[in-house]
């Protein structure tokens, strides 16, 4: 392969991304490994491709002001010159302007099919360039790069002011949030070993045991994280497994379990007592599982492959606990998944089904007087209390339980609750405590 530039590389996977569908964490960790860029070109190419993503409409909205071509008939790449163009200019400020422009001309040289390409990159960037203010769109859906359908649902949920306050949320980079191992070490311990490492480490503002990091370089390369005294996780996951209430001794399942960190915590709440049995419909997945287990040296947990839709005769009745961590629109980490954003809602209507099936199953293998914790990270009502709601309306052994976390989340006396990044500065996430009683037909 011929040697690429960080720029050249990150045009290429917005491109292939864009183009195929792929998700640009996984693509772009393939590309960066074989095109083996230094890491400071690598950094560029990485800040270029999720900043753009995560720019993307107003970028788009910058382009249609100027430019002669709208966004939409413009080739991919050409549109992806652009978009790294302004992006830097915009976002980057220690690129000057004359090196985005003079960059983005030579890609668009390079990969346009219409040899007139690079003289409009050229001409709508220059303007760009010369322009005294960066306009500012009155619309948030476009400063924040929120698609329609989206910005609509949440204006729909919270009113605009607050669906504004959220997409703003939405759009800045999230803390690196980790759990500290306590069956190895506590919070005191591990923030020294850490800042010894030169790695700016604050306490959470609320959550115990949980600490955020900066500087923190290789994250897999501090010795901290290598003998398994911390493990990343949003502070968001870290309270579902809380609201469970569990204790040394349960037997547990994870029935959506990769990559594990509701397993790590829910061990580490156990101390490391009892029995975990982590699930996932992907081996490769089952393997990360037990290398994080590994590393943190929580033997309480086993991984199995298996589905949390097909029912498991011997799991009948089994757990103390049950978590079900099941998949969604994922539209609460768009802060840490920027693209995510840009998923078409016709493909997730199917959801609640899938949701629904997993919940029915899964409510199976509680015992009686044993719970049932529902967990999404959306923030949409359909996949989150309506489905409970539909769930508790056909199954009456089971029933919604209150709960009570740190300040400020505090007491939830409906057994449901939605944390918003906008309020309590989590992750988008949902999850409702569902009891089995005890008595007859539960």
């Amino acid at each position: 392969m011929a040697e690429q530039s960080a720029r050249e590389l990150a045009l290429l996977s917005l491109s292939a991304c864009e183009k195929q569908g792929a998700w640009s964490d996984g693509f772009l960790k393939h590309a960066l490994r074989d095109a083996g860029l230094e890491p400071r070109d690598a950094a560029l190419c990485t800040q270029l491709c999720y900043g753009v993503l995560q720019h993307k409409l107003l970028l788009d909205w910058h382009i249609a002001r100027v430019s002669s071509v709208p966004p939409d008939k413009l080739e991919n790449k050409v549109l992806q010159s652009l978009r790294i163009g302004i992006y830097q200019m915009h976002f980057l400020t220690r690129v000057p302007h004359s090196a985005a422009v003079n960059e983005s001309v030579k890609l668009a040289r390079k990969y346009a099919r219409n040899p007139r390409a690079a003289g409009l990159v050229n001409a709508v960037l220059r303007k760009i360039s010369a322009e005294a203010e960066t306009p500012v769109p009155s619309d948030p859906a476009i400063r924040y790069s929120h698609p329609k359908w989206l910005a609509d649902t949440f204006t729909r949920l919270l009113g605009p002011e607050e669906a504004a306050r959220l997409m703003q949320a939405n759009h800045t980079p999230p803390p690196m949030t980790v759990q500290v191992n306590t069956c190895k070490t506590d919070a005191e311990r591990l923030t020294e070993q850490l800042r010894s490492c030169a790695v700016t480490v604050t306490a959470h503002p609320w959550l115990r045991d949980c600490l955020l990091l900066s500087d923190t370089g290789n994250l897999e390369r501090l010795p901290a994280f290598q003998n398994g005294a911390f493990y990343v996780q949003d502070a968001a996951a870290r309270l579902a497994v809380l609201a469970a209430e569990l204790a040394p001794g349960m037997r547990v399942l994870d029935a959506c379990a990769a990559p594990g960190g509701k397993s790590f915590a829910a061990a580490i709440a156990m101390q490391n007592q009892g029995g975990i049995l982590s699930c996932d419909i992907h081996p490769h997945k089952l393997t990360l599982i037990e290398a994080g287990a590994r590393r943190l040296g929580l033997s309480a947990i086993r991984a199995e492959l298996r589905s949390a839709k097909e029912f498991c005769p011997e799991l009948e009745g089994a757990f103390d606990r049950v978590i079900a961590d099941v998949p969604c629109s994922g539209l609460g980490i768009i802060r840490k998944k920027p693209d995510i954003r840009y998923k078409q809602p016709e493909p997730l209507e199917n959801l609640p089904a899938v949701q629904s099936a997993i919940l029915q199953n899964v409510a199976r293998y509680v015992k009686p007087g044993g719970v049932l914790l529902y967990a999404t990270c959306t923030l949409l009502p359909r996949e989150n209390a309506d489905v409970v709601q539909a769930f508790l309306a056909e199954n009456r052994a089971f029933s919604a339980e209150g709960f009570t976390l740190p300040a400020p989340v505090g007491a939830q006396p409906s057994g449901m609750l939605t944390l918003w990044p906008h309020i309590h500065g989590t992750d988008g996430f949902f999850f409702a405590k569902l009891r089995r009683k005890t008595g007859r037909g539960s």
